[in-house]
């Protein structure tokens, strides 16, 4: 439920009379406080600053920034999982300013009732082990991701076009959407192809942002976190620092935070962070700029977050290597290579499995099927890549891509080249979702989710060999052991004599069980069952027995 606060002008008065107003909203659902300036600014966007200190039942104190909404509309955006009153007190950067400055009132929040696992679980963050994501009860959460860049231009058109997606990746078990916030990768500022429906999200030469954009957005965004959906909402591409500076995109991530911060998302501050602009002419230094100056963006991020969103960043490789103090970082993404063979995705991983500090390892941008590259990658390539970076990384989760999906492309719009020159491809976005490709993964994610997949750890070359990737759980309830048609020994020392194996078919879901018992001790040599049902190589072995 949305309320405004109200005013009664005084008579021969130059001040208003606050009138205390409550919301009510449900648990981890956001509320919407608007507030109507009693001044009129000449530029309100740059002039003020309004947040609001709010006091929860169980004495927590957040300080949640506010944005301007145009003319001379403010507004803060509230969540919480703790139900009762949550009071709050407005700050505004200009206190003469009753109407924005002091306000009080109080936010009811009250138990949810409904089955959206964002809702009812809570918002997610980085799991106690710190190797996995879990929702806020501690519920473990796989991270199936789906890769929209463009999600919110007018491209993709709104409604049918986000309905249709969203509702395809619902039905194959999604949980993310990877989505940039305005500033687009693959293009020049302002370009068209980068419009909302509101139009650009900043006014030409970054004067201000533009509410209009962020309004038109807001449907989107909220739309996809109603089914389910957990945006991964990308700030902005890296090459965009250099025309923006640091300033302009930290007043960028506030309004973003403050507009959306309040719904169950994580952040990532920027695409291919020190990846320079195509045409830049001094590259080295333009990157170098990029890294540092990111950092510190994200120090600006966490310190603005009042409901600490896990963040990250999307890389040109590791997002490590992207930032001066990984520290920054609540969990690491990758990007495994469009280019790069299966033992390269898998190697990666197991260097960010090792990596320090210890958080979370995902690709966020792997082999994208339907890109036109050489030759044109499809559904074999996506799933291998999920497969290899997957066992290595912890199994924390996987960004899928389908080309046509990320830049948007319409069967009478295609997107077109890059400033680089390349053109990816012309797959429309209507074709490009039903590519099979994305069921596979949602098959993969069926299957895990039928073992206890948020144990797993890399085990590859200890006591499996021939392995692409393997991961097992410590106490050897669980191994899956990924090949690319090789056959795979496994030492037996240490399994319970209950251990049984199967061969998983990731591009069926089949599962096709051994016979026999399995050896207490020493080794055995498990060889793939010939062809999988597209007719490649790849099998997924898996070794189970009873919990210890």
């Amino acid at each position: 439920m949305k309320r405004t606060v109200g005013w009664f002008a005084c008579v021969g008065c130059a001040l208003a009379l606050q009138v205390h107003a409550a919301w009510t909203a449900e648990a981890n659902r956001m509320a919407e406080l608007r507030f109507e300036s009693a001044k009129t600014y000449a530029d309100p966007f740059n002039e003020v600053t309004l947040d609001a200190v709010f006091t929860a039942p169980d004495g927590k104190t957040l300080r949640v920034p506010g944005f301007w909404d145009g003319g001379k509309t403010w507004c803060v955006r509230y969540a919480s999982s703790v139900v009762g009153a949550h009071r709050f007190s407005t700050v505004c950067s200009d206190p003469a300013n009753a109407a924005l400055h002091g306000v009080v009132g109080e936010v009811n929040v009250t138990p949810y009732v409904g089955d959206n696992p964002l809702f009812r679980h809570g918002p997610v963050r980085v799991a106690d082990d710190h190797r996995h994501f879990a929702y806020a009860d501690g519920t473990p959460f796989f991270w199936l991701g789906d890769t929209w860049w463009m999600g919110l231009s007018e491209r993709l058109h709104w409604p049918q076009d986000v309905q249709a997606l969203a509702a395809d990746r619902c039905a194959k078990g999604f949980t993310v959407v990877q989505i940039v916030a305005g500033l687009y990768p693959d293009m020049p500022a302002f370009d068209e192809r980068g419009k909302g429906d509101g139009g650009f999200s900043w006014e030409a030469g970054y004067a201000r942002i533009r509410p209009e954009y962020f309004d038109a957005a807001d449907k989107r965004i909220q739309f996809l976190v109603e089914q389910g959906l957990m945006p991964c909402v990308v700030g902005a591409w890296g090459y965009h620092l250099p025309w923006l500076g640091a300033d302009k995109l930290k007043q960028h991530w506030r309004y973003v935070i403050a507009r959306w911060g309040a719904w169950p998302v994580v952040w990532c501050a920027a695409g291919e962070q020190a990846m320079p602009w195509y045409l830049a002419e001094n590259k080295a230094a333009d990157s170098e700029r990029q890294r540092r100056e990111w950092t510190e963006i994200i120090r600006t991020i966490r310190a603005t977050d009042a409901f600490h969103r896990p963040v990250t960043t999307h890389p040109r490789c590791k997002a490590r290597d992207d930032v001066a103090d990984a520290s920054v970082l609540d969990f690491e993404m990758h990007q495994s290579g469009h280019g790069t063979p299966p033992e390269g995705h898998a190697a990666l991983a197991l260097e960010g499995w090792r990596g320090q500090p210890v958080m979370p390892v995902l690709s966020g941008e792997a082999r994208y099927e339907a890109l036109e590259i050489h030759p044109t990658l499809g559904a074999k390539e996506a799933r291998q890549a999920f497969w290899a970076h997957l066992l290595n990384c912890g199994c924390a989760g996987h960004t899928y891509g389908a080309n046509g999906i990320w830049q948007v492309n319409q069967p009478d719009r295609r997107y077109g080249k890059s400033p680089g020159g390349n053109d990816w491809g012309g797959t429309p976005w209507s074709d490009a979702l039903r590519l099979p490709g994305s069921a596979q993964l949602a098959l993969a994610k069926k299957f895990l989710l039928t073992q206890p997949w948020y144990r797993l750890e890399p085990v590859g070359g200890t006591f499996v060999k021939g392995d692409t990737a393997a991961a097992a759980t410590p106490d050897k309830r669980c191994a899956l052991v990924f090949t690319l048609g090789q056959a795979v020994t496994v030492d037996w020392t240490g399994w319970p004599a209950s251990a049984r194996a199967a061969w998983f078919d990731p591009t069926t879901g089949e599962l096709r069980a051994l016979d026999g018992d399995l050896p207490a001790t020493g080794t055995r040599e498990f060889a793939p069952p010939g062809k999988n049902g597209a007719g490649d190589d790849d099998w997924v072995l898996l070794i189970s027995g009873a919990a210890k």
